[in-house]
């Protein structure tokens, strides 16, 4: 399916369907296909404008599971999912995306490693769909690896606009190199490029505030995003969708003029 975002206009929100087990804050919540269906059409209910399934856990220190257990996992839901809006699929896997992507029903490719194996742009462009490209390393020198992979994206064929680059809030990073993304969106971001914020309930949320159980740290989550919002972020992915759609209608309100 294909969709295309305004967005100069109001921020979009990600809502996240974890099926898995083990993921940091909701594991085991959304495991069988009939809890993660039922949750994936009250993330639609509650407003998001996308929704992302994830079928293995990035939290940190994860244990890689293969392919064929992310496929077991994905396969009932997403084939017995209908939605009218967008979905993304959290992989790394080429043949995981393009499974999902012969169904015909994802239209995103959500690659946390920054599209590190050799096969994974390639594909993107053999079926035009998009990509978000995540920095996953130590360090703030993201901008240089944005345009890197921008280049790379721009070899293969692949458009401007099917490419959202995520400067990858807890991966591999020190809280003030996530604090650092967060206050410096504007100057990391990519003129002309979607930009996605995944910081949802993470690391840097609970150190600021007595580290929190994941599940309580809403109030800290919904005030990063706003600051990132006020930076340039064009996506937000939440796990509290109903309340991020709020605070983003807010911040969109006051700072673009959007309602």
């Amino acid at each position: 399916m294909s969709y295309k975002f305004d967005l100069n206009k109001k921020t979009k929100i990600m809502g996240i369907l974890n099926i898995t087990p083990d993921s940091f804050s909701d594991g085991g919540n959304f495991y069988t296909p009939e809890k993660a269906i039922n949750r994936a059409k009250q993330i639609e209910a509650e407003g998001a404008d996308i929704i992302d399934i994830g079928a293995q856990s990035t939290r940190p220190g994860f244990t890689q599971i293969s392919e064929d257990e992310e496929w077991q996992r994905l396969e009932p839901v997403i084939k017995n999912l209908k939605t009218n809006i967008p979905i993304s699929i959290d992989t790394f896997y080429p043949e995981i995306a393009e499974k999902c992507l012969e169904l015909g029903c994802v239209s995103i490719i959500n690659d946390i490693t920054g599209c590190e194996n050799p096969k994974m742009l390639p594909l993107i462009a053999k079926y035009n769909c998009a990509v978000v490209i995540t920095h996953n390393k130590p360090g703030t020198n993201i901008k240089k690896f944005f345009e890197k992979k921008l280049e790379e994206a721009k070899k293969f064929g692949i458009k401007s606009e099917k490419i959202c680059f995520d400067p990858g809030i807890g991966f591999g990073k020190s809280r003030d190199e996530d604090a650092y993304i967060i206050k410096n969106l504007k100057n990391i971001k990519l003129e002309n490029h979607a930009c996605l914020v995944g910081l949802s309930r993470k690391r840097i949320i609970g150190a600021c505030c007595g580290n929190p159980p994941p599940k309580e740290r809403l109030p800290g989550t919904i005030a990063a995003n706003t600051i990132c919002i006020s930076g340039g972020a064009n996506i937000l992915r939440v796990h509290d969708v109903k309340e991020a759609v709020q605070a983003a209608k807010v911040a969109d309100y006051i700072l673009k003029g959007e309602n």
